[in-house]
């Protein structure tokens, strides 16, 4: 079964899009190959619930990490030797030959690109294959996650009927016969085993980028495990796309399964619940964190309502359109899925009394779930004074913010308790609003 994780959730967390400016997809994305970009994109739509896949497609990860390791080729040769790969040749060596025929006369009575052009896809194949064998038998694999994978490259190399490959290492030209003959095997009598060999080289690829930027980025590996231990415990977890991001350590629990966060605006509320997101969506994929160490029990999903939009198509206001999203999370921890849920500002699109009823009535329901793990934000914190009274598996922390005279100054680092900030007017007043609007010059104008 696959992790669940929503259109919603991946938009408020910036999950996917290669071409899309800070996306989480696209800071991992240095593929080489378009294979590898493919399996890249692949990974990202279907992270793992299995603890064990998780922790082997890690331990390869890691492996690779500081290795500095670069696939033996560039881009654009590998892209050539790909494409006429999975061109195909129809029929057998004898009817392959006669296509390869008529393109060689072609060429000498009508000076044809055709045959000139497989020459050289041909040269080109073998010259990167031979590159690619002599690189994976430079790995020093022994005993490493990646050896089974090794094996395999290893055992392809060796099959009987690819030992005229290193026999004609470097050359750059080849008799008709053997064009023929070299053409025919590796698109057709060799086209399962150049297909899997494609694929580990696109393997390697995505090992390769995203070791890579573990190494560059200083993320390390989270631990995965069984669902049933019901824990999730981060040190130092950051937001990945930013630069110099203070971490803050995490911890839930079965016993206490609620982080109820409040603090003022501006005062990285939201960054760190997406911090939290991502790394939980990163981990459940294998891949590295933005974290100094991470433990986490593999869960069904994750839902977020982050930046929950209205729907004037569908005449939605925007608290209609949060009540139909905690509905939706509502049913899926119904159904007993065992997930992670983030709600940034429960209701904030209605009254404070109704924001404060509701808020505290859908964070204690969703309290009793003691499997699933809820993150709630709210800058309404009579809520949680109010939860903090009546509830033991409750964590409350808040991201303080310091008064430096009039001015905020935000630490982004988190503290126990309930925030009890109120500088919303002094932001205000320091920006000078009212003074704007009340100025001789704007009321003369009115």
């Amino acid at each position: 079964m696959s992790f669940i994780a929503d259109k919603q959730t991946l938009e408020d967390l910036n999950i996917p899009g290669r071409y899309k400016n800070n996306s989480v997809s696209r800071l991992f994305d240095h593929t080489l190959t378009a294979g590898g970009s493919r399996l890249m994109e692949n990974l990202f739509q279907y992270p793992l619930t299995d603890a064990e896949a998780i922790n082997q497609r890690s331990a390869i990860f890691e492996y690779f990490t500081g290795l500095e390791l670069k696939l033996p080729f560039d881009a654009e040769s590998f892209a050539l030797v790909e494409n006429y790969l999975r061109s195909g040749s129809a029929g057998n060596q004898l009817s392959a030959g006669m296509a390869i025929g008529s393109k060689r006369l072609l060429q000498l009575l009508a000076q044809d690109k055709d045959y000139e052009l497989l020459m050289n896809e041909v040269c080109q194949t073998i010259a990167l294959l031979n590159q690619f064998h002599a690189f994976s038998l430079s790995l020093d694999v022994q005993g490493s996650p990646y050896e089974g994978e090794f094996l395999r490259i290893k055992k392809l190399f060796g099959e009987p009927r690819l030992a005229w490959l290193q026999r004609e290492k470097g050359v750059q030209q080849l008799s008709f016969f053997k064009l023929v003959r070299y053409d025919y095997l590796l698109r057709s009598g060799l086209q399962e085993e150049m297909k899997e060999l494609t694929t580990l080289i696109f393997q390697l690829d995505v090992y390769l980028a995203v070791s890579g930027v573990a190494f560059l980025k200083g993320f390390r590996y989270a631990k995965a495990l069984p669902a049933e231990s019901h824990q999730l415990i981060a040190e130092q977890l950051r937001h990945p796309a930013l630069e110099n991001a203070r971490g803050n350590a995490i911890s839930l629990t079965e016993d206490c399964n609620v982080l109820f966060l409040t603090g003022a605006n501006m005062a990285g509320k939201s960054t760190l619940m997406k911090s939290i997101g991502i790394g939980i969506y990163l981990a459940h994929m294998g891949f590295p964190v933005a974290a100094e160490r991470m433990e986490f029990s593999v869960k069904d999903g994750l839902y977020t309502s982050i930046n929950v939009p209205d729907n004037l198509g569908m005449g939605y206001s925007h608290f209609y359109a949060e009540v139909l999203r905690v509905k939706k999370v509502a049913e899926e921890v119904a159904s007993g899925k065992n997930l992670v849920a983030i709600f940034d500002e429960l209701f904030k699109g209605t009254n404070v009394k109704d924001a404060y009823d509701a808020t505290l009535s859908i964070t204690e329901a969703f309290s009793d779930t003691s499997e699933c793990f809820f993150i709630v934000s709210t800058h309404i914190i009579e809520v949680g004074e109010s939860l903090a009274q009546k509830r033991k598996n409750f964590k409350f922390v808040y991201l303080p913010t310091v008064m430096d005279g009039h001015v905020p100054r935000y630490t982004y680092q988190l503290e126990a308790g309930i925030s009890s900030d109120r500088q919303g007017m002094m932001i205000i007043q320091n920006e000078g609003i009212i003074e704007l609007l009340s100025s001789e010059e704007a009321v003369a104008k009115r």
